[in-house]
């Protein structure tokens, strides 16, 4: 479904800020994979995001996506079969617009909103009853009027409307309160096993690391020193996570925010 083979990128080469974000890395996902990508700040996690998604070329190497060669593809043809959360509750969807209209756009129905028909008003409604958050009553309201919990979860509906090939989230909970992170997350599994979407998740909670989806990938300076899925995966603890990474590493995971995380479960 996707692979990255021996993909590096250096930002700033040869300058006293050169920095070797990704060194050689390869990874292959099989449709309906949902991994869950752990690491330090600094580790690579957005940076392979952004490669994948085309915010830049890799130095080296290729990224094939269902079949087909997407290395050197722009970023806004990228997002035609890649959907994408950021941490920023406030990015993916339009403030000034309705949802009705945020939902049109994503849905593909053109940017003529008076071509909407009524059963195109009525699968929105629809979608967002799945929510339950009140908002099928609310499709006229500007989406800026709504909390980031909210528009977190319409972004999401947003970037599923169409099914994409691939869904990364980074870190798309990261900025919602305990109790409306847990609620996205829940819907986010909810979308992702209806559309049998494949997902890339990136989280600094390793307990969510290790009981979302079907397999977990740490990452350390811009590679990947850790994947376990399957039988090896099930009954794993944060703390054998993090002896896993010790291993896999060469170090202790220096994280405060991801140890914490563990700590608080």
């Amino acid at each position: 479904m996707l692979t990255l083979s021996h993909i590096s990128k250096t930002f700033n080469p040869g300058t006293v800020n050169e920095k070797k974000a990704l060194t050689d890395l390869s990874l292959h996902l099989e449709p309906g994979d949902f991994v869950t990508i752990i690491g330090s700040n600094g580790a690579g996690k957005s940076t392979l995001f952004n490669a994948v998604s085309g915010s830049f070329f890799t130095d080296s190497g290729s990224i094939v996506l269902d079949g087909r060669d997407i290395t050197f593809q722009p970023e806004y043809q990228r997002a035609r079969i890649i959907g994408r959360l950021f941490q920023d509750p406030m990015r993916g969807s339009a403030p000034g617009m309705t949802i009705e209209e945020n939902l049109a756009l994503a849905a593909g129905s053109g940017g003529w909103f008076s071509r909407m028909t009524r059963s195109d008003r009525q699968r929105f409604r629809d979608r967002l009853a799945l929510l339950n958050m009140g908002l099928e009553d609310r499709m006229k309201q500007p989406v800026g009027l709504l909390s980031g919990g909210q528009r977190q979860a319409l972004t999401l509906l947003m970037a599923t409307m169409v099914p994409p090939k691939l869904l990364l989230l980074d870190e798309h909970t990261a900025a919602l309160d305990p109790a409306t992170a847990e609620k996205v997350l829940e819907i986010t599994k909810q979308v992702v096993a209806e559309h049998h979407i494949t997902t890339m998740m990136v989280t600094h909670n390793m307990q969510d690391a290790l009981e979302l989806g079907n397999r977990t990938l740490m990452m350390d300076s811009g590679n990947i020193v850790l994947d376990i899925g399957g039988e090896e995966r099930k009954g794993l603890t944060v703390e054998d996570l993090l002896e896993r990474f010790r291993a896999g590493a060469g170090k202790k995971l220096d994280s405060d925010r991801i140890l914490l995380s563990g700590l608080e479960e």
